[in-house]
């Protein structure tokens, strides 16, 4: 990272940012070496990394479901939505399921209310959801990681 930024207190969320991609998360550490890089105060760069929505300060799931809480989606049923995804995946938003496939979290609004209730997975949009084809996308995302589990063995 030190090749690719000068330390300057303007590449903060660049930074910030790069970390993220690396390591899917921000660790303490890493917010202190950036603090340092970048003559900010830890205070500084921590504030502004909570201030914005897209940083995280726990590893995440390898699939990141995120579910539109907008008054659109809220109206076709994304809180039930939401109550289903959780209780598939036994985890609440914010947390990551045991074996490391999924994190689920919550958005304000996606802007595609025209599809409402809406789901994002990575970067996949699936919108007109209900419980049981939400289910289904998951189920569909297990058996395939099961299916590359399976094929790294024999390898």
């Amino acid at each position: 990272m030190r090749k690719e930024f000068k330390g300057m207190a303007n590449e903060l969320i660049p930074m910030l940012q790069r970390v993220q991609r690396m390591l899917g998360f921000l660790p303490e550490q890493a917010l202190l070496e950036i603090a340092r890089l970048t003559g900010l105060s830890t205070a500084r760069v921590y504030g502004t990394a909570t201030f914005y929505a897209q940083f995280r300060f726990q590893p995440a799931g390898k699939y990141i479901i995120r579910v539109c809480r907008g008054t659109a989606c809220h109206v076709k049923g994304s809180d039930r939505l939401l109550d289903t995804i959780e209780e598939y995946l036994q985890v609440a938003p914010g947390q990551m399921t045991p074996d490391g496939l999924f994190t689920i979290e919550t958005v304000a609004c996606f802007g595609s209310c025209a599809l409402a209730p809406v789901m994002v997975i990575n970067d996949s949009v699936y919108g007109s959801l209900n419980r049981s084809r939400a289910l289904k996308l998951l189920d569909e995302i297990r058996v395939r990681e099961e299916a590359n589990i399976k094929n790294l063995s024999l390898s």
